[in-house]
């Protein structure tokens, strides 16, 4: 199994993090992004959104990270990452699609560049634009969290799943975007669960063979 990465993907990370609880081993094939190494026409060749992460699993080659995800558990079962009632899986399913595809679309490397170049936005705006979307996603994820009765130590229940795995990623890119992160005490209990446990430690930026400062 190869997973195309890179340390400081958010949607990478994710699925670090998922094949780490899998304990799934992998090889991880580095993709530099701010060196546009996606944009190469042999990994568009592979993944043509020109995006990470990609897995290769055998003969099948498998985009975007909550795809793989599902994937990964539905084919490595145990431990589960979405909860056995339909009620629960939609639960859980709905807070990470609120990060995957509410907070992070709005901030991720590509919205970033477009800001910086065609429209030539400085840097300083750049960042207050990704603080506001990232405080404005949290403040709703908050409410969701601390307000419901199935919220345990992680963010169902009290063992790690598909949320956890997307909250994490966002909340490294908040720390290292400077947002104000006391209004969220949930989210942040949650996060320190979850980066206390060694699969969510080995995912971490810092922790890549491609780290860079």
């Amino acid at each position: 199994m190869k997973l195309y990465t890179y340390f400081r993907s958010s949607a990478a990370y994710r699925v670090r993090i998922a094949l780490n609880l899998k304990n799934v081993d992998y090889d991880p094939v580095f993709v530099h992004l701010r060196r546009g190494e996606q944009s190469a026409p042999g990994y568009l060749g592979l993944n043509p959104q020109g995006l990470v992460p990609t897995l290769v699993d055998g003969d099948r080659v498998l985009v975007q990270s909550l795809a793989i995800i599902e994937y990964l558990d539905e084919t490595r079962p145990d431990p589960p990452l979405l909860p056995h009632d339909p009620a629960g899986r939609a639960r859980v399913r709905g807070l990470a699609l609120a990060v995957a595809c509410d907070i992070h679309p709005l901030n991720n490397l590509r919205v970033l560049a477009c800001l910086r170049g065609p429209l030539g936005i400085e840097r300083a705006r750049r960042d207050d634009w990704y603080r506001h979307w990232v405080a404005a996603g949290f403040g709703a994820l908050e409410r969701m969290l601390a307000d419901a009765p199935e919220t345990g130590r992680f963010c169902q229940g009290d063992a790690p799943g598909l949320a956890d795995i997307c909250l994490v990623p966002q909340v490294y890119n908040a720390r290292r975007l400077k947002v104000d992160l006391a209004p969220h005490p949930t989210i942040r209990r949650i996060d320190a669960a979850c980066r206390d446990l060694p699969a969510f430690a080995a995912a971490a930026p810092e922790n890549q063979p491609d780290a860079e400062a």
